[in-house]
């Protein structure tokens, strides 16, 4: 059966989140949806990550399976389609070898969480920031954030209902920087706890106002104790920016991919 390879973004907002559930929408089930209408078959999508409600992203990659093989700009096209007039976007399609899997081949995730500081509210980046009114130290946040780069346990930055089998997770990059009003926290790691990113944030945050101090922030990761957590930063400042794969697991396999304008190659 012929495998594709998807990048999708989508304004996670009106989402329950990635996976699908019984009650309110998903994109993953927006996406079996809209394949079933023009391919006429039921297809189970996987994705490489699975954001909560409310995150965004910008290069979120799945793969699904179709019984007859179709142009991959069909897919796309015929995709967007059906997902109107939901803000879920296919940016690209490809076929891939049949041993690519969007989740276990990962080998990079890419995440982004963007803050608002300033006294108006967001308009037009309503929902898709962490408004604050307090201006933050960047440099404070970036210097504190270092603390937490390479392997560690992570059981403080941890959700109390995160299934992974371990805390123990290994930060490539952490960085903060500031541009305005807008202060964007760039972190990349093979993958993630669940809510790892929004709690460090949060964390960082108190650095930012000075609450914390780098050392602070060191011991909260020593502790290994989600008491010991600042508070989680809300969803709508995270997004999913890009995924790493291995060159030869997404090899093309007789169709050039379908344009993909504006996506990171992370």
């Amino acid at each position: 059966m012929p495998r594709y390879r998807i990048t999708i973004e989508y304004e996670g907002t009106p989402f329950v989140g990635w996976q699908r559930q019984a009650h309110g929408l998903s994109i993953q089930g927006l996406l079996e949806d809209a394949i079933g209408k023009f391919a006429h078959v039921s297809v189970g999508v996987r994705g490489a990550g699975r954001t909560d409600a409310g995150v965004h992203a910008l290069g979120q990659v799945a793969h699904f399976d179709l019984e007859k093989e179709w142009a991959p700009s069909r897919v796309r096209d015929a995709m967007n389609f059906h997902l109107r007039p939901h803000p879920i976007g296919v940016v690209s399609c490809e076929k891939v070898a049949e041993a690519f899997d969007a989740r276990f081949s990962a080998i990079k995730r890419h995440y982004k969480y963007r803050l608002l500081t300033r006294r108006a509210p967001p308009i037009l980046d309503r929902n898709r920031v962490w408004w604050t009114m307090q201006d933050l130290d960047a440099g404070a946040m970036h210097e504190a954030a270092q603390s937490l780069i390479g392997k560690h346990d992570f059981t403080t930055f941890r959700a109390a209902q995160c299934q992974a089998a371990s805390p123990v997770k290994t930060l490539d990059v952490f960085e903060v920087s500031r541009d305005g009003d807008e202060i964007a926290c760039t972190v990349s790691a093979r993958s993630f706890l669940h809510h790892q990113v929004r709690s460090i944030v949060g964390s960082l945050k108190l650095v930012g106002e000075g609450k914390w101090t780098r050392e602070d922030l060191a011991m909260a990761l020593a502790a290994r104790n989600r008491e010991a957590c600042g508070p989680v930063a809300p969803a709508s400042g995270l997004y999913l920016v890009a995924v790493d794969y291995p060159k030869d697991d997404v090899s093309l396999s007789g169709y050039p991919p379908s344009p993909s304008p504006g996506v990171p190659d992370a």
